[in-house]
């Protein structure tokens, strides 16, 4: 959710560009990209773990144990130095409602006012207890009787909480923005998807699905299933240490080999579980897509994975065969590099995954620059 008129800066105005701050409840991860003439850099990366109980669900428990690890972070960053106190922050997707609803036509002052209406009609929390933020979806069929807007509110107390820790931090919050939106900006090419992508965020502590078509997301939820969660179920049933989990999940995953089957066993609860939950949302935008998401019927045409659980080697074939559909690890790059590629970022692919959202909000200030 971007907070311009709250914190009442103009981003045109301010000098130092911004990096992108994702916080989740386990961890911390910075993202600072540059624009050198036609091309864009990664400046600066880094991440931290945050001690289970700093942060419960996405509300902040524990404010001076954050800032001391935000200022931590900060400091010790890879590549060149974080010189500037800007930042573009994350919001917890469980606690914010994102949704494009549609209105007739009409002039962008009229919208504004009724957006506050429809907004106070389809969102499960009094518009007053809520900062509220919208856009007009721009048509890929510029032929609508209607706007497309996507609406996006979060708790005011929640948002508070977030600004004071940066601020406390050091730090000058230019913007605030849910997880979802900031990960599909990272993802989807030029922010457009003639057919409807859905996104599949397999962080630490739950798995967030999004489905973006046309210029906008359209839908996100999340659920308990972890990258976390699978990594100790390894370790627990085959009793090694977590470290070693890990490079097993990644370097054998579910592969056809004895390890491979190993971990195909142990795992397979939590994948049936991520198929019947991948499944439900499929049916549901196919259901509910408006026939102008466009022109493709409602059904979803590629899932693409994110986050450290994406890192398990086989899944994307693995859902592919229960989908029919292609599954790709997404492409956290895909709008940051362009051919010709003349500088490799430090920070690999495979650990990219993991700084989906950061890129993304390290991009929403780029964008902004434009």
């Amino acid at each position: 959710m971007n907070l311009k008129d709250i914190l009442f800066r103009n981003i045109s105005q301010i000098t130092p560009p911004a990096f992108g701050l994702d916080i989740s409840d386990l961890s911390m991860k910075i993202a600072f990209l540059k624009r050198h003439r036609k091309e864009i850099r990664l400046e600066s990366f880094g991440r931290k773990e945050i001690p289970k109980g700093i942060i419960n669900e996405g509300k902040i428990q524990k404010k001076d144990d954050l800032i001391k690890i935000i200022k931590e972070v900060a400091k010790e960053v890879k590549d060149k130095k974080l010189k500037t106190k800007y930042v573009v922050c994350s919001l917890p997707e469980q606690h914010a409602f994102v949704q494009v609803i549609q209105l007739p036509k009409m002039k962008l002052a009229e919208a504004k006012e009724a957006v506050k209406w429809e907004a106070e009609a389809n969102i499960p929390m009094s518009i007053d207890e809520v900062y509220l933020d919208w856009e007009v979806v721009k048509p890929l069929v510029n032929r609508l009787d209607h706007l497309d807007i996507l609406i996006n509110a979060v708790s005011k107390t929640l948002v508070n909480d977030y600004v004071e820790v940066l601020e406390r931090a050091g730090l000058r919050p230019i913007a605030l923005e849910v997880e979802s939106l900031a990960t599909a900006r990272s993802l989807v090419k030029q922010a457009i998807a003639k057919k409807p992508l859905l996104i599949v965020d397999l962080g630490s502590t739950r798995t967030s699905f999004i489905i973006f078509s046309g210029h906008a997301v359209r839908f996100t939820t999340s659920i308990s299933i972890s990258n976390r969660r699978m990594i100790n179920a390894i370790a627990k049933n085959l009793k090694m240490t977590t470290a070693e989990a890990w490079r097993l999940k990644v370097k054998v995953g579910l592969s056809n080999t004895k390890h491979g089957d190993k971990v195909l066993s142990i795992l397979l609860p939590a994948l049936n579980s991520l198929v019947e939950e991948i499944e439900k949302y499929i049916v549901f935008h196919r259901e509910h897509a408006a026939p102008h998401e466009h022109g493709s019927g409602g059904e979803i045409s590629k899932i693409m994975l994110c986050g450290g659980g994406a890192n398990l080697k086989g899944l994307p074939q693995f859902l592919s065969e229960r989908f029919k559909i292609p599954v790709v690890c997404g492409n956290p790059w895909v709008n940051i590099l362009k051919p010709p590629i003349k500088s490799i970022p430090e920070l690999s692919y495979q650990e990219s995954l993991t700084y989906v959202t950061a890129l993304g909000l390290a991009l929403w200030d780029i964008s902004c620059r434009q």
